[in-house]
């Protein structure tokens, strides 16, 4: 398992190269991570771009490091043309998740930022900041809003707050080869069941299948029940997850019929 294969090494040699040419200032990354649909920074190219980028040395290192690990005995068992296939898809598939999710939260994020706008007062700052920004904002602010609740001064510069926060949130972009990284998490756990894993975290061995069940569940969990600051695309990984599942069975289904 631990036995580099082909495409899994040049996969690693392209996200590592990448992100040293992203840190040396080569290209801005921004241009092609991936941007809600609506934004002006928007390119059909980020669908497929944002996959080699990563947003520092431990989300690189913590994403290859998988690869490294559950990848190679998927090239092994499918060969490196349907492994290759299948990474891109599941990222892809990922990002269309993420961005179906991400479309529906900033819908909801607009209609409360413009509620507010329309009917400024300190609560309604404070609970707008508190549920999306916490920790992002001067919390004097809100403390002195609610001293003078009527200012003109505090009711625009809150109001443009809340408009700089939104437009933020809007443009800010997501990448990283989590998606597909997950998705080669679960077809490791559906090929894969029974095969035991040693973790590091745990004193006894524990099965493919559990494992990967287990974080499943733990990404459900935390994609709908975020907490403000948690810049993690929850829903990237379970969009890989899920098209990994899909992709698996129509290739069994497929593969069945053919013999």
């Amino acid at each position: 398992m631990f036995n580099i294969t082909p495409m899994v090494r040049n996969l690693l040699i392209i996200n590592v190269v990448v992100f040293m040419l992203q840190s040396a200032g080569v290209f801005d990354y921004r241009s092609f991570a991936l941007h809600h649909f609506g934004s002006d920074y928007f390119q059909p190219v980020q669908i497929f771009t944002h996959m080699f980028l990563h947003g520092g040395w431990a989300h690189l290192f913590s994403n290859l490091f998988m690869l490294f690990i559950f990848g190679p005995l998927l090239e092994r068992f499918w060969g490196s043309q349907r492994f290759l296939a299948f990474y891109l898809i599941t990222g892809i598939g990922a990002s269309l998740m993420y961005s179906g999710v991400r479309a529906y939260e900033l819908h909801n994020l607009e209609q409360e930022a413009v509620q507010y706008i329309e009917n400024p007062t300190p609560v309604g700052f404070h609970n707008f900041m508190e549920s999306h920004f916490s920790g992002n904002y001067d919390k004097s602010l809100a403390i002195n809003f609610q001293r003078n609740p009527d200012s003109p001064e505090f009711i625009e510069h809150t109001s443009s707050i809340v408009r700089s926060a939104f437009s933020a949130s809007f443009n800010s972009p997501m990448l990283g080869a989590s998606g597909a990284i997950f998705g080669v998490l679960m077809a490791f756990g559906m090929l894969f069941p029974n095969l035991e894993l040693f973790l590091l975290f745990l004193p006894f061995p524990i099965k493919a299948k559990y494992f990967v069940l287990a974080y499943g569940a733990i990404e459900l969990y935390t994609g709908f029940n975020r907490v403000p600051g948690d810049n993690v695309a929850h829903f990237a990984h379970l969009g890989g997850m899920l098209f990994a599942y899909i992709l698996i069975k129509m290739w069994q289904r497929n593969d069945y019929q053919d013999t």
